[in-house]
């Protein structure tokens, strides 16, 4: 018998040798290299015993156990239709949900946008093993660690309230990345939003695909989606509108106030209002079933002291993460935004590739 053994191409090379294999080089279908972090499949006991036990969810895609995923160590830039995660580039914003969805799927199987599942692994991981994280939450700086900076795409110095004052990926310090180290995920924290695979809200109800199915190739996202499911507060999926699900209601009127977990939506938005809080402060009225917690919709903890929940409970909104440039405290790795529908397209908003065989 004969062994051939393959040599890597000199860039994945270069990578997997700086950093251990912690990184590594994959191509899509159109040979577009994208660098990506390799995050091993873990245990809910390994980052809170109180959550359960067995893979947490972003590790079951279809029902089949992965023993890793892979994450775009930057968030997006886009060449030739392609979402790519590569260094020194001014993110991908200006898309909506389904050019995003689009520009990470069609790079060929097991690329998808990055879902809510992964980006929850990835922050519990990084809530328990890690420094605190931090980035660009104001204008290329951050905003407590002042003397931490990026390099600004405008060229405007870090600090300077007028322009686009996004950095180019990567720029920041070893800090911005999940683990603190130059080999972890880059600028989850701050910077632009990231558009979310696997999550909406319907009218205030909370709607996923179970485990990491978002991550599935050809994974059905659209409003009319047999795959969603609701939450019940003992942690089953049910159908969507099935009595006693959880959902967002809110504490003041129409909509406004601070979110609350509950079971009925008692104070809805009138389109235009939405309720925001710390995402750490969060209440709720329910039983708060472990599988919410796994999925970064409620704290696990009240330690973190980064990151805000903003919901709007009327009509589909699609989850935005991480926060952007000028906002402070209320960006964090637990920052999640469900107040724009998935035609909504801005500058704080781009993407992330990640990849799953």
């Amino acid at each position: 018998m004969t062994f051939v053994l393959s040599i890597p191409d000199a860039l994945r090379q270069s990578v997997e040798a700086a950093t251990g294999g912690r990184n590594t080089v994959l191509y899509d279908d159109k040979g577009l290299p994208s660098v990506m972090v390799v995050v091993p499949a873990f245990n809910v006991e390994d980052v809170d015993p109180a959550l359960g036990s067995g893979l947490h969810p972003a590790f079951i895609v279809n029902g089949v156990a992965k023993r890793e995923i892979l994450i775009g160590k930057y968030p997006a830039s886009i060449h030739d239709g392609r979402a790519l995660s590569l260094p020194g580039m001014d993110p991908a914003t200006g898309v909506n949900f389904e050019t995003a969805r689009a520009r990470c799927a069609d790079k060929g199987p097991g690329w998808h946008l990055m879902t809510n599942a992964e980006w929850a692994a990835v922050a519990l991981w990084s809530h328990k093993y890690g420094p605190e994280t931090r980035g660009n939450a104001d204008y290329g700086r951050d905003h407590l660690a002042k003397h931490e900076t990026g390099r600004r795409q405008d060229g405007a110095a870090p600090g300077a309230t007028s322009g686009n004052a996004r950095i180019l990926t990567g720029s920041g310090p070893a800090s911005w990345s999940h683990d603190g180290t130059s080999a972890g995920i880059a600028d989850l924290v701050g910077n632009v939003w990231e558009w979310q695979g696997g999550l909406r809200l319907l009218d205030g109800e909370i709607q996923i695909l179970p485990n990491n199915d978002a991550a599935a190739t050809g994974a059905d996202h659209s409003a009319a989606s047999a795959l969603w499911r609701a939450i019940l507060p003992d942690g089953s999926l049910v159908a969507p509108g099935t009595a006693g699900t959880l959902k967002y209601d809110a504490s003041g009127a129409s909509g406004a106030g601070a979110p609350v977990l509950a079971t009925a939506v008692t104070s809805q938005s009138n389109g235009s209002s939405f309720a925001n809080q710390q995402y750490a402060a969060l209440t709720a009225t329910a039983s708060v079933p472990p599988l919410v917690k796994l999925l970064g919709l409620y704290p696990h903890t009240a330690s973190m002291t980064r990151g805000r929940l903003y919901m709007r409970n009327a009509g589909e909104p699609l989850p935005i993460r991480g926060g952007f440039w000028s906002l402070g405290g209320s960006a964090g790795l637990f920052a999640l935004n469900l107040i724009n529908t998935r035609a909504h397209a801005s500058l704080s908003i781009g993407l992330r590739p990640a990849f799953v065989a």
